[in-house]
């Protein structure tokens, strides 16, 4: 790789690490030693830089705080038993925050900026990445705009930054879920498929009041006719009736989830039939009364894996029994197999950062 930038580290005085009870992790709550960042303005991203962590000052009239102008990708990094660390699919992250951020009118990231920082930001906090199956480190790239002033326009001058933060399992059950009615995640011609901070603040109101009758996330239905299920509350989704999987096609207002793509390819390649498709609220309740809805599932990159237990609509629930040797579990474990570097990468997924 070709890096045109030179970086400016400044390394912690002291490792917080020895303080972290990583057996007990609140996920997003316990960040690494560093942080990287690079500026944007006169035209150009600026030399990247590495810190310690720790608070940012940012005028109050920061354009972030008025219009919303910030993205964010999350990824994970994986150590495996040998100690080598991995990332999974990276260069789409990298293709996807750009593609988020143009979406919003902010400028595209290098990708040599990208991955230096990324690499260089493992190394420092490699210690942070720790072995064993459920362990990872994710990853949170992130862009704001941060010219001062309140006009309604683009900003010129942003903040690309990379936090770090070991975790476990999101989920460690089975959750139940809402099927949308009302409330929508995004709207034709919207930025539903693009990850943007916006898209999360709007959907935390109606998934507290699914959470209050007590589910755990909502799985939107489309803007216009509420008819047709798209994706979870913080996952692509995807249903089991009979022995094929259903999942809703990408569009403007779903994210092309990077784990989204990997279980279509992983079920095509263990000759499952799979239908990218449209899928209907009457078809999935149909499906569930007969029987021949076996599965739900989220995915994601923080949750891998989510089955659903059951899910309400309409007022009424509907429980999914579990399946022996489930779709969900099987993706689990050739997603994990992969990203911890035990069994062949056959598609050229995995990424080693040394």
């Amino acid at each position: 790789m070709n890096i045109t930038s030179t970086m400016n580290i400044t390394k912690a005085e002291k490792s917080r690490i020895n303080e972290v009870d990583f057996n007990n992790l609140t996920f997003g709550s316990v960040f690494t030693d560093h942080m990287f960042f690079c500026d944007y303005k006169d035209g150009a991203w600026q030399q990247p830089q590495i810190a310690p962590y720790g608070p940012i000052t940012i005028d109050p009239s920061a354009k972030v705080f008025h219009y919303g102008q910030a993205v964010f990708e999350g990824m994970k990094a994986f150590k495996d038993d040998a100690g080598a660390t991995w990332l999974f699919r990276p260069e789409e992250n990298w293709e996807r925050i750009n593609t988020s951020s143009e979406r919003l009118a902010m400028p595209a990231f290098p990708k040599e900026f990208f991955f230096e920082g990324l690499k260089t930001l493992l190394d420092l906090d490699n210690d942070w990445i720790k072995s064993g199956d459920g362990n990872a480190l994710y990853i949170r790239p992130f862009v704001i705009a941060t010219q001062s002033g309140v006009s309604a326009s683009p900003s010129d001058q942003y903040r690309f930054m990379i936090i770090c933060a070991p975790a476990q399992a999101y989920y460690s059950e089975a959750v139940s879920v809402l099927f949308a009615e009302k409330f929508s995640r995004a709207a034709d011609g919207g930025v539903g498929f693009a990850k943007a901070a916006g898209n999360y603040a709007s959907q935390f109101y109606p998934t507290n009041l699914a959470k209050e009758k007590g589910y755990q996330q909502i799985v939107w239905t489309d803007a216009s006719s509420h008819e047709y299920l798209e994706e979870a509350g913080t996952m692509n989704v995807f249903f089991r009736v009979g022995d094929t999987l259903l999942t809703a096609p990408n569009n403007d207002r779903i994210l092309d989830g990077i784990t989204r793509k990997s279980i279509i390819q992983l079920a095509k390649d263990a000759g499952i039939n799979v239908e990218v498709r449209r899928v209907s609220v009457s078809e999935i309740v149909i499906a569930a009364q007969s029987g021949e809805l076996k599965e739900i599932f989220g995915a994601g990159t923080a949750a891998v894996v989510v089955p659903f237990k059951s899910f309400g609509y309409q007022d009424k629930d509907y429980d999914l029994s579990p399946v022996e040797n489930s779709y969900a579990s099987q993706f689990k474990k050739a997603l994990k197999d992969i990203q911890y570097n035990r069994a062949a990468d056959l598609h050229g997924w995995r990424y080693e950062v040394k």
